[in-house]
């Protein structure tokens, strides 16, 4: 593969929204130029058939065929708003879709088919970014956090980068370069499968919602009290670790009030692990698009929060992003995961390497 190289890394986030696709050229390291990107929302069918294979059951290979053909069509769709042929692009980096996470019993499970994918579009393709890290005793997530720290290279640290998606995860990154990285808690998936029960909507947009609600304080601390905000990182969770039945009790607006407060408490708890406190926090995904949210991490944070736009960064693209620059790394035997980032043993690479052409990597 020569480098730089064109890819595009393909998200389909735990908020179940769409696809995010992103253009990248980069060398797997230090070098990276940002490009174009888009959002496609799922179809119902495919939101529908993915929805009902979370957990690992149910009908997975046909939840797993909607979903890769969804990708090659979000990938037609965006080469031709930008005009390009598909010999423009190197390699894809596609993460699927994660429909089980159990690091601790050794499992991770994000469903989409990299061979179809690449058959459909005519370019290699890059999957299965997980297993290897959790084969290896990693927690096998998050894998954002060495792309946070290269795009971070020439800010001021320690710095944090959080990642709202429907899980909320973190990356530090210290004066000196090392990266500790995790889960926080619980992003905006409760908090959408909340409003979606009760009102058929599929996010509390703004967080309107929360804000005509009250925080039922009890029940917050009894959620703030689980032990895996002491236990120390890293550490990952599975999208329905906490999910909206955790304030089923509660009204609309103060259960969505409540759901928001747990998410920003739980970051909170999280700073609690960091070798020393950041500089700035700089906020990617969803849920910075959530005043109330964003409203709620600051008085939890006792500190300013920005969306990571304020440095230049595209905040909707950057997961997609990291999954183009991780599958360059791939490609290049580089690691895509550290003992600080997963807990994995060493060092490590990892992704399935699937050719357009059907002939081996």
């Amino acid at each position: 593969m020569n480098l730089p190289a064109t890819v595009l890394g393909l998200m389909s986030g735990t908020s179940l929204d769409g696809i995010d696709v992103a253009c990248l050229t980069t060398d797997g390291e230090s070098r990276i130029m940002a490009g174009p990107w888009a959002t496609y929302p799922y179809e119902p069918r495919v939101r529908a058939a993915v929805r009902g294979v979370l957990g690992g059951k149910g009908a997975t290979a046909e939840a797993e065929r909607l979903l890769t053909l969804a990708h090659a069509q979000a990938v037609e769709r965006f080469l031709a708003s930008q005009k390009l042929q598909a010999r423009a692009i190197d390699l894809i980096g596609f993460h699927g879709h994660t429909i089980l996470h159990r690091p601790r019993e050794g499992r991770t499970w994000q469903i989409g088919d990299g061979a179809m994918l690449a058959r459909a579009t005519g370019i290699d393709v890059v999957n299965d970014f997980r297993s290897a890290d959790v084969a290896e005793g990693g927690e096998g997530a998050p894998l954002a956090p060495l792309y946070h720290a290269a795009l971070a290279a020439g800010l001021a640290r320690p710095l944090a980068v959080l990642n709202l998606g429907g899980v909320a995860n973190v990356t530090w990154v210290g004066e000196d370069g090392a990266v500790l990285a995790f889960d926080t808690g619980p992003g905006n998936a409760p908090i959408d499968d909340w409003l979606s029960r009760h009102t058929g909507r599929a996010m509390d947009a703004d967080g309107r919602v929360a804000r005509a609600g009250r925080v039922d304080n009890e029940l917050l601390a009894g959620l703030l009290a689980h032990h895996y905000f002491t236990r120390p990182p890293p550490k990952s969770l599975d999208r329905d670790d906490f999910g909206w039945r955790l304030v089923e009790r509660l009204a609309l607006a103060d259960g969505a009030a409540t759901l928001t407060a747990f998410a920003a408490e739980a970051v909170a708890a999280g700073a609690r692990h960091f070798p020393t406190a950041p500089r700035r926090w700089l906020v990617s995904g969803g849920g910075r698009h959530n005043g109330a949210l964003m409203a709620a991490l600051a008085a939890a944070l006792g500190t300013p929060v920005e969306p990571v736009e304020v440095v230049g960064w595209q905040g909707d693209a950057l997961e997609a992003q990291a999954f183009a620059w991780l599958a360059v790394r791939s490609r290049l035997g580089l690691p895509l995961s550290l003992p600080s980032t997963t807990g994995v043993r060493r060092p490590l690479s990892g992704g399935r390497f699937n050719s357009a052409s059907g002939s081996p990597g």
